[in-house]
């Protein structure tokens, strides 16, 4: 079992005393109670627990701290005098670690530290080559790396609150399966989840979404209509892509959220919620606020605890892990036992990964229905650059003189197309939201019905 290593920074002699036997697993501690450079010394090394008192420290040195990468690679623990510190406070919400303030519970910091290194001591334990599927699993999650095993944490503690949570992540990293995991572990577990991507939906039809209508509230409403609110009663409503929402339906969102009422449309009876909210988006909220796209206010009511879901990237020794997982199951659903080579294991944990989890999972399963018994890295697609990188022939010349919006819709209908429909899929490969593209799509229509042709495809034949 290797050696864990812990940095030390802790001015009371009692806690740094029963930080000391709180360590009972082999470490190799270092103490910079007393050393002027610890700073350095933190950044610069990798560390799996660090214990720092932040009292008296300079204001560019917290904040040099919690901009750091240093905090997230590792479980921390910051010691304060209590004073409000926004270096501090980011170190925390950022990282996701513990922050205690004076006067200390010594007793609970050295539980906490005991309870951490317990779970350091059962990741140093080696594992064997995976013949199925042995990563662990919180929740629908699944993964073994550090990053997701601090996020499991994480999970665990906010999901026994009633603190409206903001999922942040790269598409493709599981990010409906986090908010899922956090309704199945709280309290709201018997009641419904209820999600839905805000992107896609209609601007027309977002109220009678989100809150129902009566009937002939407008034209079309033959009868009554249970909005979303409603459908999550008691439970929770996850808001998926939720600053893709216009900023005149994020108001109205808003005031749900500060009175706990709503009105159906057309309706004229309000009504009490009771649902926790989660959300999510694949943007950095903070940018999105910037950029106007993104109410601040909003921002702050949906953000009472923001968690952040590592790309796979990030993920070391996960990659693997899960292509074994995905396997495993498959070869369970087909009664088949196919295997991956040496060779086709190193080249997936050498791709980078931008689409994430989903876009391994696609993989492994394109690959499985490659391979007769044992997968090579031949039998791996790794995204369209791959199955076209013998023939750049093949991609087809735009001819000149074709307006840009006929242009457009075609590259729109051709990838909706290749892609079965999926309008999620279609709008990340297009690089553009899903509320755009259904937008466009509603043009279209509404276009069609003018006597436009049918499709770009129609009048759009590349040489």
């Amino acid at each position: 079992m290797s050696q864990r290593r812990v940095f030390l920074r802790i001015k009371d002699a009692a806690i740094r005393d029963r930080v000391a036997d709180a360590l009972v697993s082999p470490v190799q501690t270092e103490d910079f109670s007393e050393a002027g450079a610890w700073l350095d010394a933190l950044l610069a090394n990798r560390y799996d627990l660090a214990v720092v008192d932040a009292t008296g420290c300079a204001s560019d040195a917290l904040w040099s701290l919690a901009e750091s990468p240093a905090l997230a690679e590792c479980e921390f623990f910051l010691l304060s005098d209590g004073t409000p510190n926004e270096a501090l406070d980011k170190a925390t919400s950022r990282s996701g670690g513990f922050h205690f303030r004076a006067p200390y519970d010594i007793e609970e910091i050295s539980e906490a530290i005991a309870e951490v290194a317990a779970e350091l001591e059962v990741e140093s334990e080696p594992v064997a080559t995976p013949t199925g599927s042995q990563l662990d699993q919180y929740g629908l999650l699944v993964g073994s790396a550090r990053p997701m095993r601090k996020l499991y944490r994480t999970l665990r503690k906010v999901a026994a609150s009633e603190a409206n949570v903001l999922v942040v992540g790269e598409s493709g990293v599981g990010k409906e399966l986090v908010a899922n995991t956090l309704h199945q572990a709280s309290d709201r577990s018997r009641a419904p989840f209820v999600a839905v991507n805000c992107g896609a939906l209609s601007p027309e039809l977002v109220e009678s979404e989100l809150f129902g209508h009566t009937k002939g509230a407008f034209t079309g409403a033959h009868k009554a209509h249970e909005g979303l609110f409603a459908q999550a009663e008691g439970g929770t409503l996850f808001l998926d892509e939720v600053t893709e929402m216009s900023l005149e339906h994020q108001v109205k969102l808003l005031r749900v959220l500060e009175t706990g009422e709503y009105r159906p449309l057309g309706g004229s009876q309000l009504r009490n919620t009771n649902v926790r909210i989660v959300s999510a988006t694949n943007r950095d909220p903070e940018v999105a606020v910037c950029e106007g796209i993104f109410r601040e206010d909003l921002y702050f009511r949906l953000c009472q605890f923001p968690v952040r879901v590592p790309p796979l990237r990030e993920r070391a020794g996960d990659i693997t892990g899960l292509a074994q997982h995905f396997l495993v199951y498959r070869n369970s659903e087909e009664e088949a036992a196919k295997t991956f080579s040496a060779a086709a294991l190193q080249l997936l944990e050498q791709h980078p990964w931008p689409g994430n989890v989903r876009e391994l999972k696609y993989c492994v399963e394109r690959a499985f229905i490659l391979a007769e018994n044992v997968i090579e890295p031949e039998h791996i697609i790794l995204g369209d650059m791959e199955a076209d990188r013998d023939s750049a022939s093949t991609v087809p010349q735009v001819p000149a003189g074709v307006p840009l919006d006929v242009l457009e819709q075609a590259a729109i209908e051709r990838t909706l197309a290749q892609n079965d429909g999926n309008k999620t899929e279609t709008a990340e490969q297009l690089g553009i939201s899903v509320k755009t593209l259904y937008n466009k799509l509603d043009k279209y229509e509404k276009a069609t019905g003018d006597g436009a042709p049918q499709s770009a495809t129609d009048s759009f034949h590349p040489e």
